[in-house]
């Protein structure tokens, strides 16, 4: 690093930020145009050059134009000034609860020679950065100057004095990165401070997040005309304005970030490289987690406590099986970054509700559908709770699908569902009766009328609900965008289409604000924005539901007749452990059997595991 390359980025940055400014500028001498015009208007009168009736209707016009585009910008600019800037949402870290992280970050701060973050926020996500919090809607009273105490006159508003923005750090760094590593990732971020602190890139900053939160405000819905027409000019301002300086704020923005890199050069360079390795890992790690650990939990109404906590054990997993990661737990000996904070468990429990409420749109507290989890309860909370709820679903939307066969009981069981979804293909399996007709061994007598009401599964299609219309969407398989994703047979389809239903009866049912299976309701808000934030998955196929039931049906089974057990994984999610060993290979039979209708490989990976399928198993 030398110093010729921060100076070069940092004038990069302020240049482009004057650019940003030009633009406010000529906006505001385009609105003052007119009055300008009324002035030369009004000058001439009084001089007596410009005089006359034509003269008069003009300086009556010009003036009233005038007042409306002043009134028009002093508003917008109000808005502008005054509109709150989107905030992210994160777990703030006080400096009494983690005083040797803060210590850490004025250490590396004072090393960078620029300014020391303001406060110190954490984000479930992995990555950090600097968020400018100084707008008077964001929290605490602004910072006074020295003295101000002193000033004669009570009501006089305080010196302002510029904040430093706020560090947000990601939590999986800390809990799996060591002391060193993490000061090495954040010593680019904090090296952004400087040149935040520079009144032109400040200014500049500024006036765009109040032009995209100037947006945010013109798109609230408005009732009355009057309203909705102010709010289309005000965003249409707005975006004029934010796409003439767009390209100047970005380029910024990268000189900002030019600026920080190369100051930050300086510290712990070779540690950094290292670092980065870390990051990678810590984000694929995270991100398995979420999606394969914690999004199951969410569903069933239960938030896992200690997400971060997790994420070190997923990884510590992965580096046993993986070769390439070998090296990584003879980390595991260095400090970890979280011994910075004083209470490591409760800010873990914290971010982890915060990831809930982002990734997936649960309530901001505990209550009593939406609890915490720890990870020796996952297992009987989660994993068996979430395999007998999905058998349970499989087993009423197939008793609504029809009559049930007399050669199977009342109580639920695997064999019943293997029996409904086997397709016939043989015809001399086929029962013939001579007065009735063709008869199916799963449903009875089929109706001779024709074709479409013999087909395999017709029967047990509803009245209300054509054998080719989607039971979810009503949309037939013409017309179906999802149309690829047909679960193969007929009888495949017809089960998912009710499953697919009843999944989204039970989200709506739902009230707002809770958890859902799949995404919570558009009308939750989180500062202004819908909740989930970053939703982790679209909504589940019809496939993928149908897959997913008869996975937890066989599970079901395994646990009640064969002695198995629910246990996790920490990369893969929710497994079955059958006599001590993880299940494998059971997803390729369930497909086999809904596509191509054949249950012969699932039967004989059941015989195999000693599973039996004619055994009731319990739902509840």
């Amino acid at each position: 690093m030398t110093g010729i390359g921060v100076e070069a980025g940092a004038q990069a940055a302020r240049s482009r930020a004057l650019a940003v400014l030009r633009v406010r500028g000529r906006a505001l001498g385009v609105a003052v145009l007119p009055a300008a015009a009324e002035v030369i208007l009004l000058a001439g009168a009084a001089t007596g050059h410009l005089v006359g009736p034509g003269w008069d209707a003009a300086r009556w016009a010009v003036g009233v134009l005038a007042v409306l585009v002043l009134l028009a910008t002093a508003g917008i600019a109000l808005v502008v000034a005054r509109a709150r800037p989107a905030m992210t949402p994160t777990v703030p870290v006080a400096e009494e609860s983690a005083p040797d992280l803060y210590r850490m970050v004025r250490d590396l701060a004072e090393r960078l020679a620029v300014p020391a973050p303001s406060a110190i926020a954490l984000t479930p996500d992995c990555d950090s950065w600097l968020e400018d919090r100084t707008h008077p809607a964001h929290g605490p009273p602004v910072r006074t100057g020295p003295g101000a105490a002193d000033m004669p006159g009570e009501g006089r508003r305080p010196r302002r004095v510029p904040v430093a923005p706020v560090l947000v750090i990601g939590s999986p760094f800390l809990w799996w990165m060591r002391v060193g590593e993490l000061r090495a990732v954040i010593a680019p971020v904090v090296a952004g401070t400087g040149p935040s602190a520079q009144p032109d890139i400040a200014a500049a900053r500024r006036f765009v997040r109040g032009l995209d939160a100037t947006l945010a405000v013109a798109a609230t819905p408005r009732r009355g005309p009057l309203a909705r027409g102010a709010c289309a000019v005000l965003g249409r301002v707005a975006r004029l304005l934010l796409g003439a300086c767009r390209e100047h704020a970005a380029q910024m923005e990268r000189g900002v970030a030019a600026a920080a890199a190369e100051r930050a050069q300086t510290v712990d360079y070779g540690l950094r490289i290292v670092a980065q390795e870390q990051v990678g890992l810590a984000y694929a790690g995270w991100d398995r987690l979420l999606t394969r650990v914690a999004l199951p939990a969410w569903r069933m109404g239960r938030w896992p406590s200690r997400l971060d906590a997790g994420v070190v054990a997923a990884l510590t997993e992965l580096s046993r099986r993986d070769r390439l990661a070998e090296g990584f737990t003879s980390r595991l000996g260095e400090r970890p970054a979280c011994d910075l904070l004083e209470e490591p468990g409760s800010v873990d429990e914290a971010t982890s509700l915060l990831a809930a409420r982002l990734f997936h749109g649960g309530p901001a507290g505990p209550r009593a559908d939406w609890a915490p989890v720890d990870w020796q309860s996952y297992p009987e909370e989660v994993v068996d709770r979430t395999w007998r709820a999905d058998a349970a679903r499989l087993h009423r939307v197939l008793d609504s699908l029809g009559p049930r066969p007399a050669r199977h009981t009342a109580a639920p069981t695997l064999a019943r569902i293997l029996d409904h979804l086997t397709e016939l293909t043989d015809p001399a399996t086929e029962l013939t009766d001579p007065a009735t007709g063709p008869t199916d061994p799963a449903t009875g007598p089929m109706d001779p009328a024709g074709p479409a009401a013999t087909a395999p599964g017709a029967a047990l299609v509803p009245a209300h609900i054509d054998a080719d219309t989607d039971a979810d969407t009503g949309l037939t398989a013409a017309d179906d965008p999802d149309e690829d994703d047909d679960p193969g047979t007929e009888r495949s389809a017809l089960l998912a289409a009710g499953l697919s239903a009843e999944v989204a009866r039970e989200e709506n049912a739902v009230p707002r604000g809770a958890t859902a299976a799949g995404q919570s309701p558009p009308c939750t808000l989180w500062d202004g924005g819908a909740l989930p934030l970053v939703p982790l998955q679209p909504p589940r196929t019809a496939r993928e539901l149908l897959t997913d039931h008869i996975t937890a049906m066989v599970c079901c089974a395994a646990v009640d007749t064969a002695g198995a057990v629910p246990a996790l994984d920490w990369l893969d999610g929710p497994s079955l452990l059958l006599h001590g060993e993880r299940a494998a290979d059971l997803t390729p039979r369930v497909l086999s059997l809904i596509e191509e209708g054949d249950p012969g490989p699932l039967r004989d990976w059941l015989a195999a595991a000693g599973i039996r399928p004619e055994k009731p198993i319990r739902l509840v």
